[in-house]
């Protein structure tokens, strides 16, 4: 919008000086008012070139500073499946999840057939497959997440915040309640310093191809979910590796 009146405030000005130019501009001074209106155009088109480029540049940095933060997101998200697998919940508290993933151990299973006879009535008896799970081993948390900062990942990129970190219950179906989590935080701390007319655009995302909301995220306490609320394209290794 500001672009378009800029182009059009440029049409006027240019009509009302052509015009003053003729009726009041003697013939011997005319070159002098050329050089300045080439000057002026030139600002002109300096200024509309950045209107153009604002939003192309903002949007491009938008996504590096995004991918840096979802990266953070994703270790917290498989910290907390880990969790979940060994506790039957999810973490609620930062400092827990980290000590889990240093200290704590997931059970390594081996699954197998058996057949059974089950009785079916009438003294008829059948063989069934059923099938067994086993528990063969242990092995500890933090092969899992060998080479990564985990211990830094409830920091947000870029700013001087944490994520929050929430749990809860969501009912999957009719008298079912099933454990969930959310971490998150909001975009406008994420996008500090940049235009604020962008940001205020950005907050307000609604598209496919953003993420939505004021927020950037991952779990949900009101559906049945680990996934994040971004776009398919930041789960691209070549997405993170920008560098701002």
């Amino acid at each position: 919008m500001n672009l378009l009146l800029m182009i059009l405030a440029a049409v006027v000005v240019a009509v009302l000086l052509a015009y003053v130019i003729v009726k009041f501009i003697p013939l011997k001074l005319r070159w002098l008012v050329s050089i300045l209106l080439l000057v002026a155009a030139g600002y002109l088109a300096y200024l509309i070139y950045g209107g153009i480029m604002e939003p192309i540049n903002f949007n491009k940095a938008k996504k590096v500073r995004y991918a840096k933060v979802i990266k953070n997101l994703k270790l917290i998200r498989d910290a907390e499946e880990k969790y979940n697998e060994v506790h039957g919940a999810y973490a609620s508290n930062k400092d827990s999840l980290i000590a889990f993933i240093e200290k704590g151990k997931l059970a390594i299973t081996q699954t197998s057939n058996i057949e059974k006879e089950v009785n079916v009535g009438g003294g008829i008896t059948k063989k069934v497959s059923v099938r067994k799970v086993d528990t063969i081993g242990y092995e500890p948390v933090i092969s899992h997440f060998e080479g990564k900062d985990y211990q830094n990942m409830f920091k947000v990129p870029g700013t001087d915040k944490e994520f929050t970190l929430e749990t809860g219950q969501v009912e999957k179906v009719a008298g079912l309640l099933v454990p969930a989590f959310i971490a998150k935080v909001d975009k406008e701390s994420i996008l500090k310093g940049m235009n604020p007319q962008l940001v205020k655009q950005e907050l307000e995302a609604v598209e496919t191809d953003q993420i939505k909301g004021a927020y950037v995220s991952v779990g949900s306490l009101e559906e049945v979910s680990t996934g994040g609320n971004w776009p398919p394209f930041y789960d691209k290794a070549d997405a993170i590796a920008k560098k701002e």
